[in-house]
């Protein structure tokens, strides 16, 4: 535990314009980013008697070892500073709104062709336009099934499309009238945009427009007695108006607005957002955090609204054209400048005081108070589960501390084939997906044991090389450690070592990591065995493994962490093997390397389908030319053969 005197600056030297500072620990890790009006006032702050200070803040100061800043020109500058450099090096310490479930959306792949629209979770992607999101997935499939009557718009696979495309038959929504079929030429592209257009036009609001545009087509209809298109439109009419009625009016035609509400206690907050597009409500999401230490309401909005609103920089049609908060930010005129940068268009940021909107945000403040209760009701068992477990960790293996971070390899092969490895992450006794990874290995001789032993070792020594190729260098000391070096190398958040290290196996593929640590200088990082037999624990240099209680909540987690090491393991094992055996067909024939065999199988979609094409077709991918192509079919032709004229006895 530092002692932040050690590393605190004289004040006369931080200066007193806008700016953004970061605290590093030991490792030159950036473990919080903060932006300040005053630099000198803030920083200040941090350094006044650790004992008046939130938890937090005390815990932060104590593990950094120096602190550096940036000055800006203006606060808006802060602003955008203060979001990138969160984003780049994910500091620990700042409180972060992830979702507590990922939320689905709709997604219109613009950006090809024949746009296509799917249920869709994750990150949003340049050339996708995206409505949502949504509480549940159920949900905009019955709307997608409602609207594809109207606006028969593509709704397959990339490899379905190009399948039935090969085929010259559509697939049976295009024969049920729900898809335009332009896989075999029903609509060109432009005709099928133009529904694309229609149907992103509905979803964005504009459904009075179509509504009255397809009641004059079929009055036209029935004026030239053509009843059977007049029916046709009538049913398209009515499913457009159900699609309509399954979400709720809150506000008046035209509103584009979000809807923000925060609720909690001196510990955890929870934020819910409504997102109301032409005065509908189209999705809500919900989050639960720690308390910012010392915020203001207006400063945890301010918060809120940079992380949020900064993820949808690259997506105008993201931000509204209003935001409605419970409290405004202490440089509101800031934010909204901010806020209407990224939109491309004004933007205000208000708290509602009467009308409708008042009464919209009552709902949403009622919604964030009942999921911060469910939270807690959830997590009072969980949390009480997961530190007794921890605890139980320290006691049993002689820790120093708690093992906050617990990371696990797993080795996966077949008779010694394509051998893979696997990472997994838990912090405070939960998965941490984003910091998973799995490993390729390069080297692995002999068989049975050995492989797993060496396995481990290669695995061990390049994650550990990360971590130690995640320490900065220290500057130059004619630099102050106030100052970081203008070429200063980006930093990985998974360089943070854990507190302990666990290997599926035993005693010898303990000693095998053990040893790796030693050579790389890693003594800050325990590291423990899990034999699957006994569900031993070996320790490395210990002649006899450490038994815990077969009801011990320390075993259990020690069990999901292996566990869910394996299957993550397993998991890319397949992908690969599924791979190399999907392109072997394709090895050893002339001129055609590895990018090209990928070319080929991701044109076609299978090996199946490259046999049954022409050398004309398959000429047509990319880089491949008529010798070769010629190359392929006659080898592919030829292992068909081979494979008649096999006895089948």
């Amino acid at each position: 535990m530092a002692d932040p005197s050690t590393y605190r600056p004289a004040p006369g030297a931080i200066p007193t314009d806008p700016g953004v500072y970061k605290f590093r620990d030991t490792h030159q890790r950036v473990i919080y980013v903060g932006k300040a009006k005053n630099l000198r006032s803030r920083l200040t702050s941090y350094f006044a008697d650790i004992t008046g200070l939130h938890p937090r803040t005390r815990q932060m100061v104590t593990t950094a070892a120096s602190v550096e800043w940036t000055v800006v020109g203006t606060e808006v500058e802060a602003l955008q500073l203060e979001y990138n450099w969160i984003k780049e090096f994910d500091p620990r310490f700042n409180v972060r709104y992830r979702d507590d479930k990922t939320y689905p959306m709709l997604a219109v792949t613009l950006n090809e062709k024949y746009p296509r629209v799917f249920v869709y979770r994750g990150a949003r992607k340049p050339g996708v336009r995206y409505f949502g999101p949504y509480s549940h997935a159920w949900a905009i499939r019955e709307t997608v099934d409602l609207l594809t009557r109207v606006f028969p718009i593509r709704t397959c696979s990339t490899g379905v499309f190009r399948r039935n495309e090969q085929m010259g038959r559509p697939c049976l929504l295009g024969y049920i009238d729900k898809c335009s079929a332009p896989c075999v030429g029903r609509v060109d592209a432009d005709e099928h945009r133009a529904i694309v257009d229609d149907f992103c036009d509905f979803l964005a609001g504009k459904t009075d427009v179509l509504i009255k545009r397809l009641e004059r087509e079929m009055t036209a209809a029935a004026d030239d007695l053509d009843f059977e298109r007049a029916a046709r439109l009538r049913d398209d009419t009515s499913a457009l108006r159900r699609a309509m009625e399954k979400q709720a009016v809150v506000l008046g035609s035209g509103t584009d607005a979000d809807v923000i509400a925060m609720v909690g206690d001196e510990l955890e907050s929870s934020v819910t957002i409504f997102h109301v597009r032409d005065g509908r409500v189209r999705g809500e999401r919900g989050w639960v955090v720690e308390v910012q230490e010392n915020a203001t309401p207006g400063e945890q909005v301010e918060s809120f609204l940079t992380q949020f609103y900064g993820a949808e920089s690259d997506m105008s049609s993201g931000i509204p054209r209003e935001v409605l908060v419970p409290a405004l930010p202490d440089d509101v005129d800031q934010m909204q400048d901010w806020l209407t940068q990224r939109r491309g268009a004004r933007v205000d940021v208000r708290v509602p005081q009467r009308g409708d909107k008042r009464n919209l945000m009552t709902t949403v403040e009622r919604n964030a108070s009942d999921a911060l209760a469910r939270h807690k009701l959830q997590r009072a068992g969980d949390l009480t589960t997961r530190s007794a477990a921890l605890t139980e960790l320290q006691e049993h293996l002689g820790l120093d501390v708690a093992p906050l971070r617990i990371e696990c390899i797993d080795i996966s092969h077949v008779q010694g084939t394509d051998v893979v490895a696997s990472l997994v992450v838990f912090e405070d006794g939960l998965p941490r997906k984003s910091d998973y990874r799995h490993y390729g290995i390069k080297e692995a001789a002999g068989d049975g044991r050995s492989d797993d032993v060496a396995s481990i070792a290669e695995v061990t020594r390049r994650r550990f090389l990360r971590h130690r190729g995640g320490e900065a260098t220290p500057p130059p000391e004619d630099l102050p450690a106030t100052q970081a070096p203008a070429d200063e190398t980006k930093k990985r958040k998974f360089a943070y070592p854990p507190n302990l290290f666990v290997v599926d196996g035993g005693a010898p593929q303990v000693h095998a990591a053990a040893t790796v640590l030693e050579e790389l200088g890693v003594t800050d990082v325990a590291i423990i065995g899990l034999a699957k037999r006994l569900e031993e624990v070996w320790i490395p240099g210990d002649d006899e493994p450490v038994i815990l209680p077969r009801n011990s909540e320390a075993l259990f987690l020690l069990q999901r962490v292996r566990d869910e090491a394996h299957r993550f393991a397993i998991t890319f094992h397949r992908s690969k093997r599924s791979k190399r055996m999907t392109a072997s067909a394709l090895d050893g024939i002339p001129g055609l390397g590895a990018t090209r065999r990928t070319a080929l199988v991701t044109h076609f979609g299978s090996v199946a389908n490259l046999k049954n094409a022409t050398v004309d077709e398959i000429a047509q991918v990319p880089g491949i030319g008529i010798t070769t192509a010629q190359s392929v079919r006659d080898a592919l032709t030829a292992d068909d053969s081979t494979k008649e004229d096999v006895p089948s006895g």
